[in-house]
C-alpha cells in the first residue's frame, strides 16, 4: 500500500472508533432525556427553518420511512410540531417546539461537560483543541458538500 492509502485506511479506521467510542465514553447518559435520533434531529431543525420529511431524510441520509418514525415518535412526545410551509407548499414541515428545545438544550449541557471531561483526560489546552475543532469542521464540510447539503452552521447560543 502507498502512504496515502495507509492514511486513508488509518482515518477510517479511527472515525469508526470515533463514532462508536464518543456517546460511551463521556460516561452515563443519566439525567439525558432524549434518544439520539431525536437529539441528532432537534439539534439540525434549531439552526434553521422548518423542513419537511424529505428534506431531513435527504439531510441525514436515510429513508424517509427511517424519518418518518422517528418524527412520528418525536411529535408524539411533543418535541416538535407539524406546520404548514410557510413557502405555501404543499408538504407540511416540521419545527422544534419550546418542550423539544429545553429538553435539547437540558441534554446538550450533560453532553457538553462529557466532551468537556475528554478533553481534559486528554490533556489538551485551548489551542489543541481549538485545531482539532477547525479539522474537524472542515472535514465536516467537506461531508456535507458531498453529499450536497447546505445550511447555516450558525452555533447553539451560550449557555
Amino acid at each position: 500500500m502507498s502512504d496515502r492509502e495507509d492514511r486513508v485506511g488509518d482515518l477510517e479506521r479511527e472515525l469508526t472508533w470515533l463514532s462508536r467510542h464518543f456517546v460511551a465514553s463521556r460516561g452515563p447518559r443519566a439525567g439525558q432525556t432524549l434518544d439520539r435520533s431525536a437529539y441528532v434531529l432537534l439539534t439540525r431543525l434549531e439552526i434553521g427553518e422548518p423542513l419537511t420529511l424529505k428534506e431531513l431524510a435527504h439531510t441525514f441520509q436515510v429513508d424517509i420511512s427511517t424519518i418518518n418514525r422517528q418524527v412520528g415518535a418525536m411529535l408524539r412526545n411533543g418535541l416538535v410540531e407539524r406546520i404548514p410551509d410557510p413557502d405555501g407548499g404543499m408538504a407540511r414541515k416540521f419545527r422544534p417546539t419550546a418542550l423539544g428545545l429545553d429538553r435539547l438544550d437540558a441534554d446538550r449541557a450533560i453532553s457538553r461537560a462529557g466532551a468537556d471531561r475528554l478533553i481534559e483526560i486528554a490533556g489538551w489546552d485551548d489551542e489543541r483543541t481549538g485545531e482539532f475543532l477547525t479539522l474537524l469542521t472542515e472535514f465536516n464540510q467537506s461531508i456535507e458538500q458531498l453529499e450536497g447539503l447546505t445550511w447555516s452552521r450558525a452555533r447553539h447560543p451560550p449557555d
